[in-house]
């Protein structure tokens, strides 16, 4: 048995636990976690006894090719929500669906559709909590995406910031990380400088890069499915006492976050070691989110570090350590890494040094 066939079975043991007798999987990150398909329509309907999957006619030999040989492959005609009332077994039965990615239009319809018969179940973040445990090689693939996207910064940085343009920047990084093999960036590419890196989101503009700015760059690749997450900040020059003095309060929180992360770890404990540090350093009022969050198939996905996490860290969760200070009008530090959670720590999947580097 492959580790993609076994992976439905984790959805039924927790299945199990509830009132419902299958589950239709519809949201796309979702279904290609349990089938390995790619493509953008296909729902998985998985019970004790059936593994089915549904597409339309354009993805035919798509899913032929993709899905994963346990599950019955159908090419339907109609709208696959739709499709369920022909493929689902006599008499009364409790489907479960998955209530966040299902708007109120569909449940409305699909409760048409299916009739009295069938009692829908809404259940929340059932994949999700799978897919937030990487096996083996979930973590090869994202500790690929982490090195093949330092690598294209690398080359990036070599070449020099000051005089080029942010959005410049953004393009080089994403083509060279194209070029190395990403299906494409993990997340629209942060490139910001001066006081414009004091935005978290900041979108890379026609704006230079000038002599003592500070340079937030936030990129990450996606390769064979798999995400990867990182930001360093840069100095162009020498960088004044005042940047120095913040960058070295968000390296010394950064690292006091990285200590923290282990299995068993809560996650507003581990968000806590790094936002005590630079609330002592009297910066609490900018550090304004979470320290981090999990990355996988999505960029952002279970478990999450902030003071509203109700999740406790485990062996095989992928996790950023993300703290930053931002400055309105000034400037903005964030120092960010990519972990895989251990029993007693975490490995760093990210290579870029951590140290305040100056660039021209």
């Amino acid at each position: 048995m492959t580790v993609l066939s076994s992976r439905p079975d984790g959805l039924l043991e927790r299945l199990a636990q509830t009132e419902a007798e299958m589950m239709v999987v519809t949201h796309l990150a979702n279904v290609r976690y349990l089938t390995g398909y790619t493509g953008s329509n296909g729902l998985a309907l998985i019970g004790p006894d059936r593994r089915l999957f549904l597409t339309d006619f354009r993805y035919t030999e798509q899913a032929e090719a993709e899905v994963d040989p346990s599950f019955e492959r159908r090419t339907v005609q109609n709208r696959l929500l739709e499709a369920l009332s022909d493929v689902l077994p006599d008499g009364e039965v409790r489907v479960a669906f998955e209530q966040e990615h299902i708007s109120v239009g569909q449940h409305a319809r699909l409760a048409e559709h299916l009739g009295s018969r069938v009692e829908l179940v809404g259940l929340s973040s059932v994949v999700e909590q799978l897919r937030a445990i990487k096996d083996e090689s979930e973590i090869e693939r994202i500790a690929e995406a982490a090195e093949l996207a330092d690598a294209a910064l690398r080359r990036v940085i070599g070449e020099g910031l000051e005089g080029r343009t942010e959005r410049d920047v953004a393009i080089a990084l994403e083509l060279d990380m194209r070029r190395r093999g990403a299906e494409h960036p993990s997340f629209d590419t942060i490139i910001a400088a001066g006081p414009h890196c004091a935005l978290p989101h900041a979108r890379p503009r026609d704006v230079d890069i000038r002599p003592g700015d500070l340079v937030v760059i936030d990129w990450g690749a996606e390769l064979d499915g798999y995400c990867s997450d990182c930001t360093r900040t840069f100095s162009i020059g020498e960088p004044s006492s005042e940047a120095r003095r913040i960058y070295d309060l968000v390296h010394e929180a950064q690292v006091a976050g990285l200590h923290a992360v282990r299995s068993g770890a809560d996650g507003r404990d581990v968000d806590s070691a790094a936002r005590d540090i630079i609330e002592a350093g009297g910066h609490l009022q900018h550090f304004g989110h979470g320290l981090g969050h999990g990355v996988g198939i999505d960029v952002h996905e279970a478990p999450r570090l902030s003071q509203l996490s109700e999740d406790e860290l485990a062996s095989g969760n992928v996790v950023t350590v993300e703290p930053g200070i931002y400055l309105p009008g000034r400037f903005g530090v964030r120092i960010e890494d990519l972990v895989v959670v251990t029993d007693d720590g975490c490995r760093v999947l990210t290579s870029m040094s951590k140290e305040l580097t100056v660039v021209e």
